[in-house]
């Protein structure tokens, strides 16, 4: 038998079937805090639970730009802007029993970036917003969403030791002091000021200086801050641990 006659004669009927959905862990800072896009379902399963963006890949999708409108469709982000978002592949969450409607495997994905725009729920919401992650215990979540959502945000807090993620929430020319806050949000908990400087610095291509500082000193006074950019780098090398992480491999 010929590739053309096997494939005239297979019947995908002959074997279980299995649905792919798509799934987003968006995440981005708002107020001072980390945050993460939930929906309340409207409909069952887990009617009335808070789940993730996602839903089901269409027949003409693959999975990134299934997880791009779904995406979209919670934001009303669209076009270049929804591009420049970062968007990975976070994980496959197959277990047999995650979903009761049939076996469904989800590919969920981490979205992270600034400024992400109010949430708008979908037709199959009851609504949407974006919550703190420090809000997430006690509340009712759908599906496996529980730990996607921890495998998302320890990949966002990991993507900041090892890449130059953190520039991105800022402006084109910021402080150390800046890029700090950024660290801190997204790893909730604080650094030692001087510590932090001195590594920033000495990680080659993570920042450079603008040779200008600011206006002014900060609010208690003192010296003008220095003014950096992001620079080169793709990989931080050293990386930037979190101190827990530092301690344990020391």
């Amino acid at each position: 038998m010929n590739e053309q006659e096997f494939l005239a004669s297979y019947d995908p009927r002959a074997y279980p079937a299995v649905a792919v959905t798509v799934d987003v862990v968006a995440l981005t800072i708002r107020e001072g805090a980390l945050h993460l896009l939930l929906i309340r379902r409207g409909e069952p399963p887990f009617a009335g639970h808070w789940a993730l963006p996602g839903g089901f890949v269409r027949p003409d999708e693959d999975l990134i730009t299934g997880a791009r409108r779904e995406l979209a469709e919670e934001t009303g982000l669209g076009g270049e802007r929804l591009h420049r978002i970062h968007l990975e592949q976070l994980g496959s969450y197959g277990d047999p029993d995650r979903d009761p409607r049939m076996r469904i495997v989800s590919v969920a994905h981490l979205a992270f970036a600034p400024d992400l725009p109010d949430a708008a729920a979908g037709s199959d919401a009851e609504e949407a917003g974006w919550l703190p992650v420090t809000a997430l215990p006690g509340r009712q979540l759908a599906f496996d969403h529980a730990r996607v959502i921890d495998d998302g945000v320890e990949r966002a807090r990991s993507k900041l030791e090892y890449t130059p993620l953190a520039t991105r929430f800022l402006a084109p020319e910021f402080t150390i002091t800046e890029l700090r806050a950024v660290y801190e949000t997204v790893w909730g908990q604080p650094l030692h000021a001087g510590n932090f400087h001195r590594k920033v610095l000495s990680v080659p291509g993570f920042v450079e200086s603008t040779g200008v500082s600011t206006e002014r000193g900060g609010a208690r006074g003192g010296p003008r801050a220095k003014l950096y950019r992001a620079g080169d780098a793709r990989l931080l090398h050293p990386a930037l641990l979190r101190p827990a992480r530092e301690e344990a491999v020391r």
